[in-house]
């Protein structure tokens, strides 16, 4: 029982208690046969006067029922022996389940069956999240243990849940687990009757001060200070053929702050595509450098890796930065050299895939680890890399993925966050194009030309290998045509399952613009930086993620020359398709495009958070802008006056992880 329970996150007494029903089922009613609303659960009794069982293709359990106003027929597709016999004719018992349209009237399939003569329930019947051999009976007697084992006694003060209006919180546990019969049904199933609002409002309320309370507890810890003449940056800047836009200006003069204040930065850096975070992340490494530390860069793939790698040495190495590469690709000898300049503290700067926080690489004097695109990365290797120092290094996230700002006030609490939210001047805006998949020999001649008159295109595919059930067109068949296609230009292909030189080689050769076309599948999604590059073709469009098509988007309008993204998509489109595709050929702005993604897709697919490890909630909508905001303010005001109730309220919601957050 313990192992089934633990499956569904249920570890302790207090986990029964806030373990909540899915929906409810209204036993409380016995309906006679004839008035039993087709369409709808509803509980029926009648004797049963036909019963056995038949061959229909397979072989069913099969019995009529009647009660006086009319008949109804119940069938089993899968049953028990003792089921049979249960079911004999002449016997009265009372079935619950959905009332449908059959060819020979009314009936019941799968029903739940009872016996009849008992009183009906007094309450709705809650239905559970369960799992493989825990019945809804056995979760409901082990919840009902719990509730009347443990105290459910008030956390919040009664001033702040008479301000909201909330009802109290035993009040309101006890109500969801077993609601009156005459307890709204749409208000308990959509999830806005009071009772759901007050424990909504507590789950939002324990993320809260438990992210507030790590970010105390960060500004209590020390780091190494950053104090410099930032000459290596003034010599940076000098070099450069542009200008820093005041935005980028900005977020660099928040991070330097940090830097120097002796409590470990972590930071969040983010900025819509193209729109300058890599230099000032070379920056930051600078003032890391430049106060004899060494920073590192870690990114989730090779080719974005290789990107950083190529970037940061033609612009710190003039500079004198000694630079080291470091990746699960490299020959033996190759990673044992790094793997020494980077112990010894001969490479100032390391950067590289996950291998950076393997357990075999030791830093001489980590001071600033930065993570690009950090989402895809879990916690855990985000730490990895954050224990390398042998005091707490800095931390900068970035992420191309810009975040709503509701989702940002709760997923991200616990980080300062900086914004560039201004786009350098000269980037051309890109055209986006809707195209049916009937007018595929079109995109095909606008491509040619695009290539023939001197510029780059891309032509992006969703899978690698075949796939009956989505029926998509795969990389490897497209570049086969379209070699064939274009004869007059080389046509090139990379993608996830190549090897890693064979991948970056591509890539080399599609950066030097010996390659014209580059078929591939998303790993181009992010840092590939060509700026010849005009024309983004995405096959099957309708198939992918709203942020996702706009950091491919992202990949073209680099340069100066007019840029167009065309989204192939094969209709009939559904309505979610549809929602994406006008949200993506509408607005280029990305923090648009996140608030529309995040309605479309919700929070914990948004970022990736059951991968990552961010808190997710079980209950709050993260779209209730009210809530979080009325628990934001909470949070503030139990920090200030009330630590008991912090404490308490955190030992109910985070079990033994709250004795990481006492105060």
């Amino acid at each position: 029982m313990k192992d089934k329970l633990a499956r569904l996150g249920i570890h302790s007494l207090w986990d029964r208690v806030l373990h909540l029903p899915l929906r409810y089922e209204d036993e409380t009613h016995l309906y006679p046969i004839a008035d039993a609303p087709a369409g709808q659960s509803v509980l029926v009794e009648g004797e049963i006067i036909e019963s056995g069982v038949r061959f229909q293709g397979r072989r069913i359990l099969a019995c009529k029922i009647e009660d006086g106003s009319g008949s109804l027929e119940i069938r089993f597709m899968n049953f028990y022996p003792s089921q049979v016999k249960m079911l004999e004719k002449g016997k009265r018992m009372r079935f619950f389940g959905e009332v449908r349209a059959g060819f020979l009237g009314k009936e019941m399939i799968h029903p739940k069956v009872s016996r009849a003569g008992i009183e009906p329930n007094d309450a709705l019947t809650p239905v559970y999240p369960t799992t493989a051999g825990l019945t809804q009976k056995k979760l409901k007697m082990l919840i009902d243990e719990a509730l009347e084992s443990v105290a459910l006694s008030e956390t919040l003060p009664r001033t702040m849940l008479s301000r909201l209006s909330l009802p109290g919180f035993e009040e309101s546990i006890r109500f969801l687990h077993d609601p009156p019969p005459d307890a709204k049904r749409s208000e308990l199933d959509s999830r806005t009757h009071p009772a759901w609002t007050r424990i909504k409002f507590d789950e939002l309320l324990a993320q809260q001060l438990s992210m507030r309370l790590h970010y105390r507890n960060r500004k209590g810890r020390s780091a190494p200070v950053f104090r410099t003449q930032g000459k290596l940056v003034d010599a940076l800047l000098a070099s450069l053929p542009f200008e820093l836009t005041d935005a980028q200006k900005r977020v660099y003069g928040e991070i330097a702050r940090d830097l120097a204040s002796g409590n470990p930065m972590q930071r969040l850096l983010q900025g819509d595509v193209g729109s300058g975070k890599t230099i000032v992340a070379a920056l930051a490494s600078l003032l890391a450098i430049e106060a004899g530390f060494q920073a590192a860069v870690m990114a989730p793939t090779e080719i974005l890796a290789e990107q950083h790698f190529a970037k940061f040495s033609k612009w710190l190495e003039p500079l004198g930065v000694r630079t080291a590469w470091l990746s699960s690709s490299l020959k033996k000898k190759e990673k044992e050299a790094a793997l020494k300049k980077i112990e010894r503290g001969e490479a100032d700067l390391a950067i590289g895939t996950h291998a950076l926080f393997q357990e075999q690489v030791a830093f001489g004097k980590l001071g600033l680890a930065i993570v690009d695109e950090q989402h895809r990365f879990g916690v855990h290797q985000r730490l990895a890399l954050r224990q390398k120092g042998s005091n707490e290094p800095h931390q900068l996230m970035m992420s191309a993925t810009p975040i709503p700002r509701t989702l940002a006030m709760s997923y991200y609490a616990d980080l300062d966050v900086s914004m560039i939210d201004q786009l350098p001047p000269g980037r051309t805006p890109v055209v986006t194009k809707l195209v049916s998949n009937d007018r595929r020999e079109e995109v095909i001649l606008r491509v040619r030309s695009a290539c023939l008159e001197g510029s780059q295109a891309y032509w992006v595919c969703p899978l690698i290998e075949e796939s009956e059930s989505l029926q998509l067109q795969t990389a490897i068949d497209t570049h086969a045509r379209l070699v064939g296609d274009f004869p007059e230009i080389r046509v090139g292909l990379v993608h996830g399952r190549m090897p890693n030189g064979e991948k970056a080689a591509v890539m080399r050769e599609f950066q030097d613009g010996k390659i014209k076309l580059l078929v591939a599948t998303t790993v181009i999604e992010v840092g590939v930086d060509v700026a010849n590059a005009s024309v983004m073709v995405i096959e099957h469009a309708e198939r992918m993620g709203l942020s996702q098509l706009h950091q491919l988007r992202g990949r073209v309008g680099r340069g100066t020359s007019n840029s167009v993204c065309l989204l192939l998509y094969q209709a009939p489109l559904g309505r979610t398709a549809r929602e994406r595709l006008k949200a993506i050929f509408e607005t280029s702005d990305g923090f648009e495009i996140a608030r529309r993604d995040l309605a479309l897709r919700g929070p914990g697919e948004f970022l990736g958070a059951r991968q990552s490890g961010v808190p997710m909630l079980r209950f709050a909508d993260i779209g209730e802008d009210e809530l979080l905001a009325a628990a934001r303010k909470a949070a503030d005001e139990l920090l200030a006056s009330d630590r008991d109730a912090v404490n308490r309220h955190l030992e109910r919601w985070m079990g033994e992880k709250s004795e990481y957050l006492r105060v």
